[in-house]
């Protein structure tokens, strides 16, 4: 049986190297950061993706490790590692290419390299195998073999796992594909396609999250032009949906780690090679815009009003999940305290360490917050959605004429509207 290596133990990773070990696969999970292996030795999953519980059940079985000597026992590696962007948007290779270089280092012959990290199509061949071949010594084709799988995980989602949505594999040649796609069979339920090449599968993957960015910027969009129209957005799409062909999307913050990123790979590979791709960069720009519009909502609202102080509930780029990777609720805070409000964030399954070393942000309990002026519901947890309208009234300072900004939507407009200075996205 085959020797597994995960290289990038988070949201993409971790799940990846507990299915494995579930299937009797002795794992080896690597990771730069020791203070996460540490935390996965106790058996903790952070990430929320699987569970302390389910990682419990594994963890005494699974090498968790960094150090990256133990690759070398491995003979079916699969890298999980982010890919973001620069601060110019292009994209950031770095962590794709330094997991190349240690697995060049450690790399055995004979081994298969399966990359599941979001590229554009061509990094795989263009950039990656080069690296693994100069640190390793050995040529690709006849010393080792490189696959791509995308990967497909919705962080937060307790519906479309890691199992149960169909797994996109390809390989360098017939050989590859048969073992990678006949490796990742057992532990997808959903089952797998073969796509015919390795750019074939980066492309699909990179379209997906294009795809959905384009269509919320339409939904971002046209929220701005009703708005100026005083009709509500969500009773259009409401109505709108009735007909079985019409998409469902929603206007909203788009951040995180694949939706708001994963677009630009592919927009730079299309300038590169002389295409300006116009739709996907307006598409981009719309939906980055849509912080700066509800900053500017709030001040019109609040004009004439000496409301100063702000509640934001939620900081994760998406609900029920401690994702803060590209949240766009940081880009609202910036603007209103560069605005002069006073301005507290809650969150309630956001890590309050992380909150501060990447953002700079404490965060509060929200149940310390009787002052005030303004909430923001920003992050469609399920606890907001558990509560009534009447139920944010006690986050309020006494006497205040209280506003209520609704970006998912959340809450009984009717109901609301009675209680608050009610708008929403």
């Amino acid at each position: 049986m085959k020797r597994i290596c995960i290289v990038g133990l988070g949201y993409v990773g971790l799940p990846l190297a507990v299915a494995f070990a579930e299937k009797g696969f002795k794992v080896i999970g690597f990771d730069i950061n020791k203070e996460k292996i540490e935390i996965y030795k106790n058996g903790i999953d952070p990430t929320l993706e699987v569970g302390s519980k389910r990682l419990k059940r594994v963890y005494m079985e699974m090498n968790f490790t960094s150090d990256e000597k133990e690759i070398r026992k491995a003979d079916f590696i699969i890298v999980a590692v982010p890919t973001p962007v620069l601060p110019n948007n292009d994209p950031d290779l770095r962590p794709v290419i330094g997991s190349s270089e240690i697995i060049g280092r450690n790399l055995k012959k004979g081994s298969i390299v399966v990359y599941e990290s979001t590229v554009y199509p061509g990094a795989t061949e263009e950039e990656c195998i080069p690296v693994l071949e100069k640190e390793s010594n050995m040529k690709c084709g006849p010393d080792f073999k490189v696959g791509y799988s995308p990967e497909r995980i919705n962080p937060g989602d307790r519906i479309h796992t890691l199992e149960k949505i169909v797994k996109v594999v390809s390989g360098m040649d017939e050989e590859s594909l048969k073992i990678i796609a006949s490796m990742y069979e057992l532990v997808i339920d959903a089952g797998v396609h073969r796509a015919p090449s390795i750019k074939v599968a980066e492309a699909s993957k990179v379209i997906e999250n294009t795809q959905r960015d384009i269509n919320i910027a339409f939904m971002n969009e046209l929220s701005k032009i009703f708005d100026l129209m005083n009709i509500d957005t969500k009773e259009v799409l409401e109505a709108a949906s009735t007909k079985w062909n019409f998409l469902k999307f929603h206007p909203g913050l788009v951040g995180g780690h694949c939706i708001g990123v994963d677009p630009f790979y592919l927009a730079n590979k299309a300038v590169k090679l002389g295409y300006d791709p116009k739709l996907i960069l307006s598409a981009r720009n719309i939906n980055d815009s849509m912080a700066e519009f509800i900053s500017t909502k709030l001040d019109t609202i609040n004009d004439g009003d000496n409301n100063k102080n702000i509640l934001i509930m939620g900081l994760t780029f998406k609900e029920d999940c401690p994702d803060l990777r590209n949240t766009k609720v940081i880009d609202i805070y910036n603007s209103l305290v560069n605005k002069g409000y006073n301005v507290e964030i809650t969150d309630p399954y956001a890590d309050k360490e992380e909150a501060y070393h990447e953002y700079g942000i404490n965060l509060v309990n929200i149940h310390d917050v009787k002052k005030a002026d303004i909430i923001i519901l920003a992050v469609a947890h399920n606890a907001y959605r558990l509560l009534d309208p009447s139920d944010f009234h006690k986050f309020y300072k006494v006497g205040v004429n209280p506003i209520m900004i609704d970006i998912k939507s959340i809450l009984n407009k009717e109901e609301a509207k009675e209680i608050y200075n009610y708008w929403r996205l």
